[in-house]
């Protein structure tokens, strides 16, 4: 006979956190957003690896390649680049991040001087940068002739077809330095010749790297910058159930820290066959996280097959169709809160505490809070960070609007059926549980996170709380009505400018 649950599945947005007492401690500066990652056992002083703040980038490939996790990594998040991809190109961009010197840019704006000015206001347009080295092959390494700026053109007194070479600051009027000057030197040049920036070339004279002013105060300024043993940046990467064999032992070899089972759907023996050939050849050395579950017998599954986290959360991302599909899933908040419970249930068993990602169902900054209060120990974000400059996906003008794009892992874009799998040919999962779509342009990655991590702080202090575990703790939630969530926006007013009122959302 079938069960039936008598609760509703609730989503984030049907509650409401309760303040608590808040003493002159709570303030945002005293609060640690430090997070685990993977599982630990009771009495251990630290998990292998931890979160500086509890976000990671989506396993999809309009949101994490190696740029998306250069810079959340140097913002102490972690990225999951997307496995939808040959293992080869995957370990690349996993090796590209575990490579990268903090500081050191390799351009992806380059112009030849053949190139037009027209040409210069597509490529501006569409990444956003105003700094372009020109080469004389138009490559990212090719020999240094020029670079162009802003302050070398002006659209309105100029033609759209001169060419590069009339209008770029030529090679001999840089200042330079070599290739293997340190980043203090740069930065040290940089301010003594009161420049934006400066390219490093080799001997030849071929571009190697830009410095620029601004990512020297930016590194200096982030003090929970995700970094290994070696002070490299931290880097996780996307598996499935059919090719691990392959993949993983690529990965490992690349440099991953931590790895990230794929899936629609975790309660299935094709995760547990994963995580148990992982274990037989590399023990425990390697960590890797598994899901998507729901309730509490999909997470017992789960911590029992050796997940060093577990992921929640089915349909509820913004480009996920499963629920429409299929008719599976349930709403993320009911589904945090259940799995929660059996989290802390297992942890007073067994002594090993394994950390919670909650997997989708964010729209507003606040249901961050909401979902670590709820139990998560972080949250796995999609569209939040496909808006963002560090996405991989091309910024594009949408009815005078800049926008990206942004589709599922489940869409016929992506084509990533092995991460639906059910066994036997996946040819025949040929049916999206994803869409293509476009989200709104945000700009800088490193801006919007603080913002959003502002909010959080905020809220935690009017909790009473300024660690996420004392937050668990002591946190009130309550349900809300329709009507009240109407209340909670502003209503029954005119509003004179919307652009300083707005919601990031996942």
């Amino acid at each position: 006979m079938a069960i039936y649950f008598d609760e509703p599945s609730r989503t984030f947005n049907e509650y409401l956190l309760v303040p608590g007492y808040t003493s002159s401690k709570h303030v945002p500066e005293n609060v640690s957003l430090k997070t685990p990652l993977t599982k630990y056992r009771r009495g251990e002083e630290e998990p292998a690896i931890s979160l500086g703040i509890p976000m990671v980038s989506a396993v999809m490939q309009a949101v994490s390649d190696d740029k998306m996790a250069i810079a959340l990594a140097t913002e102490g998040g972690l990225s999951f680049i997307y496995g939808s991809q040959t293992v080869e190109d995957q370990a690349a961009m996993v090796a590209r991040v575990k490579d990268y010197k903090a500081g050191f840019v390799t351009s992806d704006a380059n112009l030849s001087p053949d190139m037009t000015l027209a040409d210069v206001v597509a490529l501006r347009d569409r990444l956003g940068h105003s700094t372009m080295p020109v080469t004389a092959d138009g490559g990212a390494h090719g020999k240094l002739v020029g670079i162009v700026t802003e302050r070398d053109y002006r659209l309105s007194r100029m033609s759209l077809d001169e060419k590069v070479s009339d209008f770029m600051t030529p090679r001999e009027k840089l200042i330079v330095a070599p290739a293997d000057t340190t980043l203090k030197a740069a930065n040290d040049i940089i301010w003594e010749h009161k420049l934006n920036s400066l390219p490093l070339v080799d001997d030849q004279d071929n571009l190697m790297y830009l410095v620029f002013r601004k990512d020297y105060a930016s590194h200096k300024s982030n003090p929970n910058e995700m970094l290994d043993v070696h002070k490299r940046y931290m880097v996780g990467a996307g598996i499935n159930t059919r090719d691990y064999a392959e993949r993983v032992p690529a990965l490992i070899e690349a440099g991953a820290d931590v790895l990230c089972i794929d899936s629609s759907e975790g309660y299935s023996d094709w995760q547990k066959f994963t995580l148990a050939w992982i274990r037989e050849n590399y023990g425990d050395t390697v960590k890797v996280g598994a899901g998507n579950v729901v309730d509490a017998e999909g997470f017992r599954f789960l911590a029992e097959a050796g997940a060093d986290f577990i992921k929640i959360g089915i349909g509820g991302g913004s480009i996920c169709i499963t629920r429409e599909q299929k008719g599976i899933g349930r709403g993320q908040a009911t589904a945090t809160i259940e799995v929660a419970k059996a989290r802390d249930e297992y942890f007073e068993e067994t002594g090993v505490y394994i950390p919670l990602c909650s997997d989708g169902g964010i729209v507003y900054d606040h249901h961050i809070t909401l979902a670590l209060a709820m139990g998560s120990d972080f949250v796995m974000l999609g569209r939040y960070f496909a808006r963002f400059d560090e996405s991989p996906t091309n910024r594009v003008n949408v009815n005078g609007s800049y926008m990206k794009e942004y589709w599922g892992e489940g869409s016929a874009r992506a084509r990533n059926w092995q991460r639906y799998d059910l066994g036997g040919d996946k040819k025949g999962m040929t049916f999206e549980e994803g869409v293509d779509s476009y989200v709104p342009y945000a700009g800088p990655l490193k801006d919007n996170v603080a913002v959003t991590l502002a909010k959080v702080k905020s809220t935690m202090c009017n909790c009473g709380a300024i660690t996420i575990p004392e937050l668990q703790q002591k946190a009130k939630l309550t349900v809300v009505s329709s009507t009240s969530i109407v209340e909670g926006g502003a209503h029954d007013v005119l509003l004179k400018d919307k652009s300083g009122y707005s919601s990031t959302s996942n």
